[in-house]
């Protein structure tokens, strides 16, 4: 049975209200946002968060989430509001952007209050004033200096990951927000792989919310939808512009998302040899890196095709293995390639503890990460390595991958997996393949 209300259920409920209560209830945000709109609490550690990063696609109603904070900041409506603010600091790419969407936009700060309460806009003061004396002043992130001086209990800032001098401005907003008990700032913004975005994603004092275009749905014309979905669903550029995801692809990485997203299809061909690659984890724990698992295969076109990514979270050895010997028997590979640096002779013994009839090659890595994965990489840029299907988390690690051995800070344990069945198939000794389809 459903928790929700249905259409002539609402009506009903609403036919009992007076015109004031109808009036009231339109104008309450709390009523209205979907969760990922509302401002959080604290957090469950119990500190104080300072800033709420809203990470949406295009169109995902993000703007308006950051208005109505602004509006409950100002008038103190909880519990946003709880501690209300009488400075406000507005922040957009340009002062143009200020005014165009956050503050005059069909979503923007004026267009979500009433009318006896909306603030008063001059623009030649680049300020906002509330009946009840609340301020907010615009600026922009061309001019970090504009914020020397100046100083908030709370700030809005729209769009960050376009922002021209998004380290200086935000460093300068800081040393702004000291009024009040508890300076609090919501950032909005559709995310791209910035170092900015990225630390303030990684510092404890935040909380990030998400919101794709898709849930706001019901706000967009349904050609929009259906357009986008048809470009872009699945790309690298769709899940940042639609899904609101931060794709990652490092400076200086061996891999690029075009070599992978420019050659990938959705059945691989007829396969000769067929490799499940195992790179087990240095430890057993809950918190220990992934064991990396990956499927592989070598066409007859003499082309490498990644078939599955069956990657599990690093757990006790049988966890692994028994997934290995899975994904060995599902696609009926011809053997386990398994690094056995880390386990010696007990990686393969651990997998024929599952099915002793299983094929194993143990391989040890006498080279560094970065150099063992140079040739699969060339491969990739030759076009002879072709993803069969979407791997989203290898395809992460490939693209974050960097000098230093490490994807965003870690062991990239799928990755690993990807270069030892590669190495295998393509760049090994590779035995006559029988034929096989999938």
């Amino acid at each position: 049975m459903s928790g929700f209300a249905t259409i002539a259920e609402t009506r009903a409920a609403l036919s009992e209200l007076s015109e004031d209560e109808i009036v009231f209830l339109d104008a309450d945000w709390q009523v209205w946002a979907r969760d990922d709109q509302l401002p959080p609490g604290d957090l469950t550690s119990g500190a104080q968060w300072k800033v709420w990063l809203i990470l949406g696609g295009r169109g995902a109603g993000k703007t308006r989430a950051g208005a109505e904070w602004v509006r409950a900041k100002a008038l103190g409506i909880g519990p946003a509001g709880a501690i209300p603010a009488r400075r406000i600091a507005l922040l957009g790419e340009t002062i143009a952007d200020v005014r165009r969407v956050m503050i005059e936009g069909q979503s923007g700060i004026l267009a979500v209050h009433a009318d006896g309460e909306r603030p008063d806009f001059e623009p030649s003061k680049g300020q906002l004033t509330w009946p009840n004396g609340a301020i907010a002043q615009v600026f922009s992130a061309e001019t970090p200096d504009g914020l020397r001086g100046p100083q908030f209990d709370a700030a809005w800032c729209d769009e960050l990951a376009k922002w021209r001098e998004p380290e200086a401005t935000w460093d300068m907003l800081q040393f702004g927000l000291r009024l009040g008990a508890k300076p609090e700032v919501c950032v909005t913004t559709t995310p791209r792989p910035i170092a900015l975005l990225k630390a303030i994603m990684d510092d404890e004092a935040t909380v990030v919310t998400r919101a794709k275009t898709a849930d706001n749905a019901q706000n967009l014309a349904p050609s929009f939808i259906a357009d986008m979905t048809r470009r872009y669903a699945g790309t690298a550029l769709g899940r940042q512009e639609l899904g609101g995801e931060v794709i990652d692809e490092r400076a200086g990485s061996l891999w690029r998302r075009d070599w992978i997203d420019g050659a990938r299809i959705t059945v691989p061909p007829e396969l000769g040899t067929i490799v499940v690659a195992v790179d087990p984890p240095v430890t057993a724990t809950a918190n220990s890196d992934a064991c990396g698992i990956v499927v592989a295969g070598r066409g007859l076109d003499g082309r490498g095709y990644v078939l599955a990514d069956r990657t599990v979270q690093g757990r006790e050895p049988q966890v692994w293995a028994r997934a290995a010997v899975e994904a060995y028997k599902e696609f009926l590979a011809d053997r386990v390639v398994a690094e056995t640096n880390q386990g010696g002779d007990l990686v393969a013994a651990v997998l024929r503890q599952i099915d002793e009839a299983v094929a194993v090659r143990q391989v040890r890595a006498t080279r560094g990460k970065w150099v063992r994965a140079e040739p699969v990489a060339a491969l990739y840029a030759e076009g002879r390595v072709i993803h069969a299907g979407r791997f989203d988390a290898l395809e992460d690690q490939m693209c974050a991958f960097g000098a230093d051995g490490l994807a965003r800070g870690r062991s990239p344990d799928r990755l690993d997996a990807l270069v030892w069945a590669m190495t295998d198939l393509m760049l090994g000794a590779v035995g006559r393949p029988s034929v096989r389809s999938l």
